[in-house]
């Protein structure tokens, strides 16, 4: 069954990913850029201000440490993954040492290699990879891939170029990244594609090499360059989902279509919100995914399902809690994710940590009796094992402040007779639909604990008119219509 897994890629690939098991591997990891992105949500069809938000959804920063210096030091002794080094690799991680000491780059380096080396061990002799990087640091991955993969197996070095806003007086304008493909042997998959071609010149080419398009113009099957023009996505492209870094379907379509072949198993280890995943559902390929944030995961989970694509019938998700006991453990080993899985539990925005006054979690709701339309809802999430019914008082404080209409509070464990007394005297609010008629009452406070959000349906009320979290594009109706003719070599994009 395809498999989402949630957890560190270089634990999940030595522990569950068996050798040669996988025919493609797509990789967009971190590019060493030096920021952090966020994943921006925006209610669909609601673009009513303040009914925006975002939270963090990984850092691309890095920095020599402990840890680090542990994956240098284990990685080059063997001892950190399950394929042995090279001796190749271990020289030159050694000089990468030496020539760039202990800093950033060195670390994210650290980082990849072992993860790296893992990958060649799945992908089977047919396979191909390709690492999506940019300039920062695509010269020494290429060093890494070379020692990994082997020289002799480096096929393309493909460039994408896009058109996106932003521009700079002081250098070129930056509007390309890199892919480096190689594959694992001298005898891989490769379905050749091609496009369509308006060059004049017709030298070498006979009359019936060129056809005519919709709009009467002659053109050409022409095989596809190693220089790729496809558009980014744009904030008005349906596609887009608000998450950073999300690339293009049609620029997977091409990797997915050219080097694999239907049934085959396509791996994404760092798979951000599903965009790999999305396009190897549609062209029928089997699927891997692997993200160590529960957002992504979240998000992937709701883009599938949204349409029908169902967890538990088509696909599995392995690492997030399937039960009390591991929720505790994903609590005490981690509470931001534990908190990021509890607001995702009710479908709702994730927050900002930092400075969130107590807040984890937002649902907005379409409220016609208000101004702006836009009514809120809030989350506090308590991941300790003490609970108190001034945690109630505070949420109270908190709705008061921000002038929301309702609060939900989620502890370990069971509330107290003291919480459920503080929030019963907060009474209700009425939610109205357009003239002001009562169609629903609301508690102001529900107190909600992890045993409730195993339920099939969670003890939890809400207004009928919640806005959904992410947009999402419409993947089943896309399945239905996508077209597969990839069997047959040559065929156009």
């Amino acid at each position: 069954m395809n498999t989402l897994y949630y957890g560190d890629n270089l634990d999940i690939l030595k522990s569950y990913i068996k050798d040669e098991t996988v025919d493609l591997i797509y990789l967009d990891p971190p590019f060493q850029s030096g920021k952090n992105y966020n994943q921006i949500f925006q209610p669909k069809d609601f673009g009513v201000k303040g009914a925006t938000s975002q939270i963090q959804a990984f850092g691309d920063t890095w920095k020599w440490g402990e840890e680090p210096e542990k994956e240098y030091t284990e990685l080059i002794t063997g001892k950190l993954t399950t394929q042995k080094p090279s001796q190749k690799l271990i020289d030159l991680m050694k000089s990468m040492r030496g020539y760039l000491s202990e800093c950033p780059l060195l670390a994210y380096l650290c980082m990849m290699a072992p993860r790296l080396l893992e990958m060649r061990r799945v992908l089977r002799d047919t396979g191909s990879i390709y690492l999506h990087c940019d300039p920062t640091a695509s010269h020494y991955l290429k060093l890494v891939m070379d020692a990994i993969f082997g020289v002799k197996n480096f096929q393309n070095e493909i460039i994408w170029a896009y058109r996106t806003q932003g521009a700079t007086k002081k250098r070129w304008s930056r509007k390309h990244d890199i892919l480096l493909y190689y594959t694992k042997t001298n005898n891989w998959t490769f379905n050749y594609m091609t496009e369509r071609s308006y060059m004049k010149h017709k030298y070498g080419f006979a009359k019936k090499d060129f056809k005519i398009d919709e709009e009467g113009r002659q053109y050409r099957d022409a095989l596809i360059r190693d220089v790729w023009e496809i558009s980014a996505l744009q904030s008005a492209t349906k596609e887009k989902i608000g998450y950073p870094t999300q690339k293009p379907e049609a620029l997977l379509r091409r990797i997915i279509k050219a080097s694999s072949n239907e049934g085959d198993t396509v791996l994404d280890p760092f798979c951000g919100c599903g965009t790999t995943i999305a396009v190897a559902e549609k062209t029928r390929r089997a699927w891997i995914g692997i993200d160590i944030t529960y957002l992504a995961i979240d998000v992937i989970k709701k883009r599938l399902e949204k349409h029908h694509i169902k967890e538990n019938e088509h696909f599995q998700v392995y690492g997030e809690p399937k039960d009390i006991y591991s929720a505790k453990k994903l609590a005490e080993r981690n509470s931001l994710e534990f908190e990021r899985w509890a607001v995702s539990k009710l479908n709702a925005i994730q927050t900002v940590r930092t400075g969130d006054k107590g807040v984890d979690g937002i649902i907005n709701f379409v409220d016609y009796t208000k101004k702006d339309k836009i009514g809120k809802g809030i989350i506090s999430v308590k991941s300790g094992q003490s609970i108190y019914p001034s945690m109630v008082r505070e949420l109270k404080g908190t709705i008061q402040s921000q002038n929301v209409d309702f609060g939900i509070l989620i502890t370990i464990k069971k509330a107290t007779k003291g919480m459920i007394e503080e929030a019963i005297k907060e009474g209700y609010f009425d939610y109205c639909y357009q003239q002001g008629t009562v169609i629903s009452k609301i508690p102001k406070i529900q107190l909600l604990d992890i045993e409730d959000l195993f339920n099939d349906y969670i003890p939890v009320k809400l207004p009928p008119s919640v806005i959904e979290p992410y947009r999402k594009p419409d993947i089943k109706k896309e399945i239905q219509q996508e077209t597969f003719t990839m069997k047959f070599k040559g065929v156009n994009e």
